[in-house]
């Protein structure tokens, strides 16, 4: 038997999971989302424009807008909120990030990302623990 990184323990981690817990729990899972999402408005180096409305929040089993980064379009999982920035219209986000030989980096994503994750962390864990308690089995 091949090796799989312990990925096959963990899906059955996560089936063993019931399904009223799940749902309990998406709604702080996009909460965070949103609240890393504005942390990195509040940080981009513009006050409006097309760069700074670009920043979306995907919730669990929708698609991300095209052209977006880090990572392009993929439909989110049944437990996952995806922060993304640019679209098809806005395809220059991460040379704002990362800066150019011709202009200087002006993070905003990540650090907004590192700033909001562990509040997002916690609101999560707390979710899951309260919806775990509440679960009779």
């Amino acid at each position: 038997m091949a090796d799989d990184g312990g990925l096959s323990r963990f899906q059955r981690r996560m089936r063993a999971i019931p399904q009223d817990v799940r749902e309990a729990v998406k709604p702080a899972v996009i909460q965070g989302a949103n609240e890393i999402a504005a942390l990195q408005r509040q940080l981009a180096p513009v006050d409006q424009g097309d760069l700074r409305d670009s920043i979306a929040v995907t919730a669990p089993g929708t698609a991300t807008p095209e052209y977006s980064q880090p990572g392009g379009s993929r439909v989110a999982g049944e437990l996952e909120a995806i922060v993304t920035v640019g679209d098809h219209a806005v395809r220059y986000p991460h040379l704002v990030e990362y800066g150019t030989t011709a202009a200087t980096a002006q993070p905003f994503f990540w650090p907004g990302f590192r700033l909001g994750r562990k509040r997002a962390s916690n609101r999560i864990k707390r979710a899951i623990g309260k919806a775990v308690r509440g679960t009779k089995r």
